[in-house]
């Protein structure tokens, strides 16, 4: 690219927009630095392809001293300060931001939730560090049995109440688009109750959530008896329920849980047929236990994601790159597990498969609220670059949801944006325990309260 590293990247058709167009932004922000983690502006992690121009890429994309012009929800123009700086009298003064040299990134996304569940598993976290094994608690009815029943219980408002929390807690620690996940109902009116909680969390905060049926995530307890499980009976209650549940409008993508102690390759790939023939995008749960496929699955089914992946095997991760398949690292079910097991992530760099990474809140071995506190995590636990996490928590984050609008800041996206103040963006994977977050615009409207 022959740039300054921290130089601003000119593009030619920004550079030629007429009078009437600088003046007529919805919104102006100005003075700010900028994460892009748009190629247009030199973000080279994801241009593994081109060594040459990975090698003399920006980092994070940034630009310094810049501005942005919002029009109609998107991201209109990006430029110098000096570009915008004639043009500003044109506005009153609501219409400015001036960040003052603060940071912007694109809003976070946390790729890999299940925030909707009822009840609570504290106890269970007190009698592990006790040293009872998972087994015993799940003997007792506890493990994903004590949330099913909990989750069955409650009512769509209680249900509402006890998840609202976790998603305002990840709202105020930046993030503007989240997926959730069903799979704690494990009955058709219970993952309609989760999905249309999901559906409602979006509705009275505004900001994107991908919905995603996991309803082949356990065997529930129904299904299960002392001569046999009937884990092929479930399945086909899972792939009944699909049709009925993307009619309502309920489910944007399908997810599964491919293990030894939960569903083969087989069975997910019956679930995986139904989305096929709905047109759902496809990911996985797979490797986090062992590795019996999953991802290659996902693969051949051109998935958005597989997710967990301690124990993904290389020729897997070839698939995955031919796929153009995420890989979704969860370090908070890593750290609370005390797993041992590393993610591959240096075969993951090697053929250039795109690395996410995300809280995985849920009750039992992730309940994790932070996505900032989970950046540092990729950077302890996995070795991930502060860079990377970054990344993983944007643009890659959103390839994992098929959101081509968000997770980067560029002409044509989505205006999703969180100002921070800090030094720079190693900071937000540094530090832990601060949060340095100034405000949240979703969809070019600042929010007032976060």
């Amino acid at each position: 690219m022959n740039k300054s590293k921290n130089s601003v990247l000119k593009n030619p058709t920004e550079q030629t927009l007429d009078e009437s167009t600088m003046t007529s932004f919805d919104h102006v922000i100005i003075n700010a630095n900028i994460a892009t983690f748009s190629a247009q502006h030199g973000f080279g992690i994801d241009t593994g392809v081109d060594a040459n121009k990975h090698a003399d890429s920006i980092p994070y994309g940034q630009l310094h001293n810049a501005a942005i012009g919002i029009k109609n929800s998107k991201i209109a123009w990006i430029g110098t300060q000096d570009q915008i700086n004639a043009h500003l009298p044109s506005y009153p003064d609501s219409q400015i931001t001036d960040v003052d040299g603060k940071w912007i990134t694109p809003g976070l996304i946390d790729c890999h939730t299940h925030i909707v569940y009822g009840g609570n598993r504290s106890n269970e976290f007190e009698a592990r560090l006790q040293g009872v094994s998972y087994q015993d608690i799940a003997a007792q009815g506890g493990g994903i049995v004590a949330t099913v029943t909990a989750t069955r219980a409650a009512s769509i408002e209680s249900l509402f109440a006890q998840s609202e929390k976790r998603l305002l807690a990840l709202m105020k620690e930046g993030v503007t688009s989240i997926e959730i996940k069903s799979g704690y109902g494990l009955d058709l009116d219970t993952e309609r109750k989760m999905l249309t909680v999901a559906r409602q969390l979006g509705e009275k905060y505004d900001i994107h959530v991908s919905t995603t049926y996991l309803a082949a995530h356990a065997l529930p307890p129904e299904y299960k008896s002392h001569e046999q499980d009937r884990a092929d009976d479930y399945i086909d209650q899972v792939c009944e329920w699909l049709p009925i549940l993307h009619a309502e409008g309920l489910v944007d993508a399908v997810d599964g849980f491919c293990e030894n102690i939960a569903f083969s390759t087989e069975q997910i790939r019956q679930v995986f047929e139904v989305a096929r023939s709905l047109d759902l995008p496809v990911k996985l749960h797979s490797e986090q236990l062992s590795d019996i496929g999953g991802s290659a699955l996902v693969a051949e089914y051109k998935g958005l994601s597989s997710d967990h992946l301690e124990h993904l095997s290389e020729k897997d991760i070839k698939k995955m790159a031919a796929s153009n398949t995420v890989a979704v690292i969860l370090p908070g079910a890593f750290y609370t597990l005390r797993d041992t097991k590393l993610p591959p992530t240096e075969a993951l760099r090697k053929h250039h498969v795109p690395m996410a990474i995300s809280t995985d809140c849920n009750p039992g071995t992730s309940p994790l609220t932070s996505l900032l506190l989970t950046m540092n995590m990729g950077c302890t636990l996995f070795y991930l670059t502060t860079e990377e996490v970054l990344a993983g928590v944007t643009v890659h984050a959103a390839q994992a949801l098929g959101l081509p609008n968000k997770g980067k800041i560029e002409v044509g996206c989505d205006a999703d944006l969180a100002l921070w103040n800090i030094a720079r963006p190693a900071d937000l994977a540094y530090q832990m325990g601060l949060n340095p977050i100034q405000g949240i615009m979703v969809q070019g409207q600042w929010r007032d309260t976060i």
